[in-house]
């Protein structure tokens, strides 16, 4: 599993023209891709690193703070394009993989106390954010 981290002092999503998920406060944003071969262990991991992290000012985390969370779903972040002019997806697991893995680590998040938003997963997606910092991190999971 990958996540792209940010934090921001706002970001929306947005679907058709309708705001479908939105942090108006200063929190993380968080891309997030699945990988083949990902289950439980990886959502419990990466859900737990992205709550506890400390990448808010005042090196706080998301938990200390009860800063909100915006998950977007991001095949993408598997791509790779170190051949040719055309990324591959092979490493990005299908739809009805990763969509239940995807709710699994918002719903995780919310079990540790975490107030998320979310994209709309498989749809065509508008993000704005105004980023923090900024502070970008990269997290691949064990």
């Amino acid at each position: 599993m990958r996540a792209v981290i940010q934090r921001v002092l706002s970001a929306s999503v947005t679907v058709d023209g309708e705001v479908v998920g939105e942090l108006d406060r200063p929190g993380l944003l968080v891309y997030l891709g699945v990988t083949h071969g990902d289950g439980a262990g990886e959502v419990t991991w990466t859900a737990r690193k992205v709550w506890d992290l400390r990448l808010l000012r005042g090196e706080q985390s998301a938990s200390d703070v009860a800063a909100p969370v915006l998950v977007v779903s991001q095949f993408t972040l598997y791509g790779d394009a170190r051949k040719g002019r055309r990324p591959t997806w092979l490493a990005a697991a299908p739809g009805p993989v990763s969509e239940p893995l995807y709710d699994a680590v918002c719903a995780e998040l919310e079990r540790l106390g975490a107030h998320v938003e979310r994209g709309r997963f498989g749809a065509d997606m508008r993000v704005a954010s105004v980023n923090d910092g900024p502070i970008t991190l990269v997290l691949d999971s064990p």
